[in-house]
């Protein structure tokens, strides 16, 4: 027998390995999800431009393209526009939450994160029971 397809695409921009696969790792505990790994905002950008995601999960703080840069680009993109993002960064001041915010990200979670705090949060956004 094969394995369920998946409901939703999700993408995880994060340039620590570790890091990605804590994501990752959460990420697999919610059914019918299949997860889409980026090291980086220009990586996450090649991966959304080849396929449609219905989340992105990303870190403000990497190379090449951070993920404020990486929000408005999405934001500005006519395929993903509305697509849930999640911010998750070791930046936990008030104003960079709020940039993130009215840049368009959804949520905001400040590492070091918790597990069910990040399923909690994608569950809500995606609406899934």
């Amino acid at each position: 027998m094969s394995e369920p397809m998946a409901d939703y695409a999700c993408l995880v921009v994060e340039d620590s390995p570790m890091m990605r696969q804590l994501l990752v790792f959460a990420l697999a505990r919610i059914r019918r999800i299949a997860v889409t790994e980026a090291e980086d905002g220009v990586d996450g950008l090649r991966k959304l431009a080849a396929g449609k995601f219905d989340l992105v999960i990303t870190d403000i703080n990497m190379p090449v393209m951070d993920g404020l840069k990486l929000v408005r680009r999405i934001r500005s993109d006519e395929r993903h526009r509305d697509v849930p993002i999640i911010i998750i960064t070791t930046e936990g001041g008030a104003e960079d939450r709020q940039r993130a915010l009215a840049l368009g990200a959804n949520a905001y979670i400040t590492k070091p994160i918790q597990a069910p705090q990040v399923i909690a949060k994608v569950k809500e956004l995606l609406r899934i029971e």
